[in-house]
């Protein structure tokens, strides 16, 4: 049966030593929700006083906090990508290797590497799940080592897509190997069938060798359950957890009513969707503006191109300000600024920071009644849930905040409270460590 949160307890060190290797995959010199989130466990489990490595994947990680990671990456993008397309590469000396692993090197290359869709590294993908039957068993065999001379006494690994290097893991170093869930489901469905479904089976073959997942809500742990065939007695759930005292309370200007979009400019985050409902929102409510935060990759550029269009054509561009990629002052200046958020994503959100971050400023929320959305909002009664895909229904909902201004300040109380008292990062840590302690334990069979 799932597990539920676990109780946070402090184990010393006379009679359960733990040290934890926390594994983080780089998103390509993005932010990203997951190294985000990682990034601040690991940091406020440090700040605790908790042994434990934060080892960066692929590409350096990229946070608006303080990076916490270790300097050297391990499975470097270059590499790994070199491995895949060329045998040659799999027999290179390893001092040669990490000339190709300098960080600053890979935060070059990390952005290019981001354009590529998941349909176009299927195979790649299957080759890491491969582990030591993959194209890059020479990068498992360098992880390894340098796990050894830590020697710690349990792994982490960052999602699904790693794995396949469980087995070798627990072989070399005798320990405990956990997996968060992660929102893989949106990548791994995207792949070419023959690679998706040959990732699902790797995803099964290596639930053998995971001790526990860890999720950060209800609805992911359910639906990887399912969607995976992950067993579901060794699934436990933390917080998702934000530094709250970060975010101070949003003050707007009476007028314009102001929403925001804070996340990566792509079809999956559903901006194209926000625009259209601001749009119907301006007909009856022309007072109104829209302010627009995130990423914008070279290969979405055509999908800005569209909305930019559209919003031309009603007419409404002077009411919309697109700030771009933001930083954590920009970020916050933003949260302050608005009336409202909404990011309408396409698909079932394993996690949303942004929701958290923007009910930390008091700022209510309209989202999709699907994922992570309406568990988030039940808990915290900070905002609307609409009918997924109802372009109206989102408008609707926005014209109903407009009109209300006691209705968004009651909403948005009650989600800055909630997040205050249960979303933050001090029970996020304490959980997981609770959780490390655990299974550290049963691993031992204490």
């Amino acid at each position: 049966m799932m597990s539920h949160m676990t109780t946070p307890q402090h184990v010393d060190s006379a009679n359960t030593p733990i040290s934890v290797a926390y594994l983080i995959a780089g998103a390509g010199g993005m932010y990203c929700g997951s190294c985000m989130r990682d990034n601040r466990v690991v940091a406020k489990l440090k700040s605790l006083g908790y042994d434990v490595t934060l080892i960066p994947l692929y590409t350096p990680i990229r946070t608006d906090e303080t990076d916490v990671s270790e300097h050297h990456v391990h499975y470097g993008g270059i590499n790994v990508f070199l491995q895949q397309k060329s045998a040659i590469f799999r027999h290179t000396p390893w001092f040669m290797d990490r000339l190709l692993d300098a960080p600053s090197l890979l935060r070059g290359v990390g952005r290019l590497a981001a354009k590529t869709r998941a349909e176009d590294v299927g195979a790649l993908t299957v080759s890491v799940l491969e582990g030591s039957h993959g194209a890059q068993r020479k990068e498992l065999k360098k992880l390894i080592a340098h796990l050894k001379k830590m020697s710690p006494t349990l792994v982490h690994l960052p999602n699904l897509m790693f794995v396949g290097m469980a087995n070798e893991l627990k072989k070399a170093l005798g320990v405990p190997v956990i997996c968060s869930l992660a929102g893989e489901d949106v990548f791994m469905d995207a792949l070419p069938e023959n690679h998706r479904d040959r990732c699902f089976s790797l995803v099964r073959e290596g639930a053998g060798y995971i001790d526990g997942y860890i999720s950060p809500t209800s609805y992911y742990a359910q639906h990887a359950a399912t969607h995976f065939g992950i067993p579901t007695e060794r699934i436990h759930q933390t917080v998702m957890g934000i530094a709250v005292d970060d975010f101070p309370q949003a003050q707007p200007i009476d007028a314009p009513f102001t929403v925001g979009y804070l996340a990566r400019i792509c079809p999956e985050k559903g901006l194209a969707n926000l625009a259209e409902a601001f749009a119907l929102l301006c007909q009856s409510r022309p007072n109104s503006r829209l302010r627009i935060a995130g990423y914008l990759g070279g290969a979405d550029q055509p999908y800005w191109n569209e909305i930019e269009s559209f919003l031309h054509k009603k007419k409404l561009t002077s009411q919309v300000d697109f700030l771009g990629e933001v930083d954590r002052a920009g970020k916050l200046s933003m949260l302050q600024s608005l009336h409202v958020l909404s990011t309408p994503t396409t698909y079932a959100e394993a996690k949303g920071f942004y929701i958290l971050e923007a009910l930390a400023c008091g700022v209510p929320v309209i989202q999709p009644r699907h994922g992570a959305f309406p568990e988030i909002l039940t808990a915290t009664g900070g905002g609307l849930l609409y009918r997924p895909g109802d372009t109206q229904a989102l408008a609707t909902a926005l014209i109903e905040l407009h009109d209300n201004p006691a209705k968004r300040k009651a909403m948005g109380d009650a989600g800055r409270e909630a997040v205050a008292n249960s979303y933050t990062d001090d029970l996020m840590a304490t959980q997981t460590w609770s959780i490390y302690a655990s299974i550290v334990k049963q691993a031992r069979g204490a």
